[in-house]
This record gives C-alpha cells, sequence and structure tokens, in this order.
C-alpha cells in the first residue's frame, strides 16, 4: 500500500555569519601588523642632472632599490563590504652610488615613514577567502642623507620634507578563525624625495589581523517540528452478517514541517551554501529517504533591506543554489524541481517592526525571520510495515 507525502519547509537564511564556526558581528574593531619587502625606482636622468650642473659627469650609477618594510593598523568594519583603516608604515631606505668625471662621487639614501587612513573594501568569495581593496592618502616623510667627495659638492646634505600623498592597493584575506586572518597585499605609495622629485614606492606584504570588540554569533540551532494528521476515516464497505471482521485500516496522511534556525543555509548577503547548511539539508533529503518525489517548488525570500531587483536576483540564486546542492547529492531529480525568487514581498515580519533600531546589525538580526527559502515536496512514500 502507498500514502501521499505532503511536506513543507521553511528553512530561515543567515543573519549574521558564514559558519558556525566563523559566524561573527559585522561591525567590529581589528588590528594588526604586516611584513614586507618595498621596491623603489632610482632615478639616473636626474642624478646626472645633479652632477653636469655640478660641473661633472657620470661614469658610473650602482642602485640599491629594495629593503624589507612594516606596518601596524587597527581599523573600524563597518559592513561586511566595507571598513576604515588607520596604520604607521615604514617603506625602508633606498639608495644610489655613483662615480664621476673629474674624480668624484655623489652618494644618496632615502628613509620613508608615515601615516595613512585608508577606505578598505570587501569581496567575499566564501566563507574564508575574501578579495580586498584600499584606497586612502598618507602623510610621508621623508629623509634625505647626501654625501660627496672630489669634485661633487652637495649644498644641502641632509634636506626632508613631509607630504600628503594618494596610496592604493589590493589582495586577499584568508580567515582562519573568528579571532585571526591573513592578509596579503600589494600596495602603491605616492612619495616626494625631498629634492623635488616624485615617484612611487611599491610595497608588498603579508599581515596578521586580529578582530576585537565584537561578540561570537551562537552556534545554530537546528528545530524541527514532525506533525502527523491523521485523515477521516475511509467508509467502510457493509460486511456480511455471517462474518464478524474488522474494519480495514484507513491510510494516513502524512504532514511533515521542519522549521531551521538562521545561519543554516547561507552567510549574510550571500548566495553559496555553508558547511552547516549542507548538513541541515542533508540530515533533512536523510528523513525523507525512500520519497517518490512528484515535483519540488523551492521559494527564496530575502529581508526588505536593499533594493527589490537586488532582493530578488539574490533570493532566485539562494533558491537556486538549495536547487543544486540537492540534485547534486542525488536527493531529488532536477527536472522535478522549480526554483522561485520572491524577494522580500512575503516578509514574515511587520512592515514597522524594524524601526528605530540604531545598529544595522541589529536590524540585521531583527529581520533574520524574513530570510527564508521554503521548499514545498509532494511525494509518495511507501507505508511503514
Amino acid at each position: 500500500m502507498m500514502k501521499k507525502l505532503h511536506v513543507l519547509c521553511l528553512a530561515s537564511l543567515a543573519a549574521l555569519g558564514s559558519t558556525p564556526v566563523f559566524a561573527q558581528n559585522a561591525e567590529h574593531f581589528y588590528g594588526g601588523a604586516g611584513l614586507g619587502q618595498s621596491r623603489s625606482t632610482i632615478d639616473d636622468n636626474r642624478i646626472n642632472a645633479t652632477l653636469i650642473g655640478a660641473g661633472a659627469t657620470s661614469t658610473s650609477i650602482t642602485h640599491d632599490q629594495q629593503d624589507a618594510s612594516y606596518k601596524v593598523f587597527g581599523g573600524y568594519q563597518f559592513t561586511p563590504h566595507f571598513g576604515m583603516e588607520l596604520g604607521y608604515f615604514n617603506l625602508g631606505e633606498f639608495g644610489f652610488n655613483s662615480t664621476s668625471t673629474p674624480t668624484g662621487t655623489l652618494n644618496g639614501r632615502i628613509k620613508l615613514t608615515g601615516m595613512n587612513i585608508d577606505l578598505v573594501g570587501t569581496m567575499p568569495m566564501n566563507d574564508q577567502l575574501s578579495l580586498i581593496a584600499r584606497i586612502g592618502v598618507h602623510n610621508a616623510r621623508a629623509q634625505d642623507t647626501f654625501t660627496a667627495t672630489g669634485a661633487v659638492v652637495v649644498a644641502n646634505p641632509s634636506p626632508e620634507i613631509r607630504e600628503t600623498n594618494y596610496k592604493a592597493g589590493f589582495g586577499f584575506a584568508y580567515k582562519f578563525s573568528p579571532s585571526m586572518s591573513l592578509r596579503g597585499e600589494l600596495e602603491r605609495y605616492r612619495v616626494n624625495d625631498a629634492v623635488g622629485n616624485k615617484g612611487d614606492i611599491n610595497m608588498a606584504s603579508l599581515s596578521l589581523v586580529f578582530p576585537f570588540g565584537h561578540t561570537p554569533a551562537p552556534a545554530p540551532k537546528v528545530v524541527e517540528r514532525v506533525v502527523y494528521r491523521e485523515a477521516p476515516p475511509a467508509a467502510v464497505a457493509p460486511q456480511p452478517v455471517v462474518v464478524a471482521a474488522p474494519p480495514a485500516e484507513a491510510p494516513k496522511a502524512d504532514r511533515l514541517r521542519v522549521s531551521f534556525n538562521a545561519d543554516v543555509l547561507f552567510g549574510f548577503d550571500r548566495a553559496t551554501v555553508s558547511p552547516s547548511g549542507k548538513l541541515a539539508l542533508d540530515k533533512f533529503t536523510t528523513e525523507l529517504s525512500g520519497v517518490d518525489y512528484d515535483h519540488v517548488t523551492i521559494e527564496g525570500h530575502t529581508d526588505r533591506i536593499g533594493t527589490q531587483a537586488y532582493n530578488e536576483k539574490l533570493s532566485l540564486q539562494r533558491a537556486d543554489a538549495v536547487k543544486t546542492y540537492l540534485v547534486s547529492r542525488g536527493a531529488v531529480p532536477a527536472s522535478k524541481i522549480t526554483t522561485v525568487g520572491k524577494g522580500s514581498t512575503q516578509p514574515l515580519t511587520d512592515v514597522g517592526a524594524c524601526k528605530g533600531i540604531a545598529t544595522s546589525a541589529a536590524v540585521i538580526a531583527c529581520l533574520e525571520p524574513d530570510r527564508r527559502v521554503d521548499l514545498d515536496v509532494m511525494g509518495t512514500k511507501p507505508a511503514k510495515k
């Protein structure tokens, strides 16, 4: 005997983190330090012009264009995609040695240190890896030292200048844990060398970043409620008077409702099924093993943060992600699944429920019930013996 199975699954989507291990508030302070190598470009033409102005001609020039560098910084992450950072940097020392005719030498060194303030953008690729880009301004102190012998005379042996210029950079960030990340970056600093020349210093670095001032989000909890409802008893055919047989047992119609807590399927503003979401979907499909699916409708829903077009796109991407995972696990044939993106058109929260909340993190948490994926499953399952 077969019985009809009607299943409705409501799954709330990510509020504040990507996985239960790495989940944390979007707003937090952080600090860090990095080591790297800087590289400059020595202007040979300018050195030659200086010698010619002194009545000499360059015969050879050697360069010292690379040096170790470091930086320390602190910042504030306003959203998962945007932060601001203040730092101190030491780009190292660079120099040259030249010889000239008439016999003489000109040697120069420059040391560069300063402070910077940057806007830092983050584009998460998955739960641990993100691309980062920065643009900002810095105030650098250039300290030059010149020495000369023979026919070359230096008018100012120790020029110094402090000037504000731009800087920019790009790289990646890899999150090892909620309390530590690794950054790899390439940055360019525009500097003045204190003798009228401007140029670029490139710095490649690796940094350790330590978030603080936030509280880890609680591990996701999965709450399942299973309700069985009996259908009205089927009509029993009249029995012969001579036969005292009990009426046949009526088939039961099952209705199963499964609810997942927030943070189970996705990270906030993401459409990639997280490791915890995969475990939850695996558990759900295991409990429905043996079901002969007639059709599955997957509806994606978002909160009302963002534009209508963006939310509709995100909700459909989330529904498609759930479909892709179920199909990849062999749980449901792709031909029997329909995905729909509802955007923010069917919220579970009241329109004015989250107004007046000061911080974005609190608003995100308040609108958590709206971020969900609904699965409407029709199928049949063999009756238990």
